[in-house]
């Protein structure tokens, strides 16, 4: 287990164009080293905050789009287009303003498509997905993610991993169907932490005052049972990305010495 570095920001949006940045770096960093890099994304406020500020920021024409794979932490169950889906919401921010390859956009199944709804079966052909696109060299029958992002909800969920709920309990599947998530929808797919932890790096993203208990708590020695994302960390950087208010509750020892 890699401990977490924390970095606290003044407000959210500085914190999205911070996060943004070191993305960029961070996948063109990958792309020069091996040819290619492979990102998983989240939704939320803070998700989608960070990818709306990547499409404006002028440095994102230094990534070549086409050698990057993208997948998914989590995805609400729902039909394609749905606007509650994040990968819709991705594509507004972002996606649809950048020349991806297509093949390489591995959106997690609709409510409509070719599993109906069987979220088991669904999450099931993701894992499938997944392991076809890992070497031999990578851990857990998932590609070394070159990064992978989470953001932190208020009872300190992950993904769709809810405190005590069976799937934050899986330990051998990497993508497992969500069934009464006790956010809305209640119908989900996401990564388990097996799969998260075979990241090379962990960024988990916190803004705003309701996040900084779920924060204080993660970040203060609870289990990953009871606080889900205190499970979730990289092989090798665990990196927690703050704006002030989501850390004003973290104890004094763990507060960054400086901030950005």
């Amino acid at each position: 287990m890699t401990p977490p570095q924390l970095v606290v920001h003044r407000d959210k949006e500085l914190m999205a164009q911070a996060a943004a940045a070191r993305l960029i770096t961070k996948i063109v960093d990958a792309q020069a080293a091996r040819g290619h890099a492979s990102v998983v994304l989240t939704g939320g406020r803070n998700g989608n905050g960070l990818l709306a500020a990547l499409a404006a920021a002028p440095a994102r024409d230094a990534v070549d789009w086409a050698r990057l794979d993208l997948w998914w932490g989590d995805e609400r169950f729902l039909p394609e287009g749905d606007p509650e889906r994040n990968i819709t919401q991705a594509r507004e921010a972002l996606l649809d303003a950048v020349p991806l390859d297509p093949a390489r956009v591995h959106a997690m199944p609709a409510s409509d498509g070719p599993y109906g709804k069987d979220v088991d079966e669904a999450a099931a052909a993701y894992a499938a997905e997944l392991a076809a696109a890992a070497g031999p060299e990578d851990h857990g029958g998932v590609p070394a993610f070159d990064v992978l992002m989470l953001g932190v909800g208020p009872d300190t969920h992950v993904a769709s991993l809810f405190p005590e709920l069976p799937a934050v309990r899986e330990t051998e599947r990497t993508v497992v169907g969500v069934h009464g998530a006790p956010k809305p929808p209640p119908v989900r797919v996401s990564l388990t932490l097996p799969a998260i932890r075979a990241a090379r790096e962990v960024w988990l993203l916190a803004a705003g005052e309701d996040k900084a208990e779920a924060a204080a708590i993660a970040l203060s020695g609870a289990g990953e049972i009871q606080a889900p994302a205190a499970g979730a960390y990289g092989r090798s950087r665990t990196l927690w990305l703050l704006d002030a208010a989501a850390a004003s509750q973290l104890p004094r020892a763990l507060y960054p010495p400086s901030s950005a």
